[in-house]
């Protein structure tokens, strides 16, 4: 049975999004902080320049989207894991459910702010 609020139909894909997420989140953040060690000064300039041109903002969705993806793996595990019945009481469902739908609507902002600030100039 598949729950309204998972990610996908299997834990399996959860698995594999989280793994391929922090992946890419992972050679990012390498990316990112080796130009930041061979850049030499950095100034507002260069920063701009390097975080504007095409290969930089798609890299930068992808690891936005990653970012989204990961976090909701994630806290839909540990919402579902630790917000029972058994451990609340009877209104933990409904906690987890609203809980979830909060946590969705927060990730859902952060990329279509994080598209904004990368495509909008």
């Amino acid at each position: 049975m598949k729950s309204a609020t998972s990610f996908s139909r299997s834990g399996m894909s959860d698995w594999l999004v989280q793994r391929v997420s922090a992946v890419i989140l992972a050679v990012y953040f390498v990316v990112v902080v080796g130009w930041l060690l061979t850049a030499g000064q950095v100034t507002y300039d260069a920063w701009h320049s390097f975080m504007t041109c095409t290969a930089m903002r798609i890299f930068s969705l992808l690891a936005l989207l990653s970012l989204a993806g990961h976090s909701w793996v994630g806290l839909w595990t540990v919402t579902t894991d630790y917000m029972t019945t058994r451990q609340m009481g009877a209104s933990a469902n409904f906690l987890r459910v609203i809980t979830q739908i909060a946590m969705a609507i927060a990730i859902f902002v952060y990329v279509v702010w994080g598209v904004i600030i990368l495509w909008g100039n």
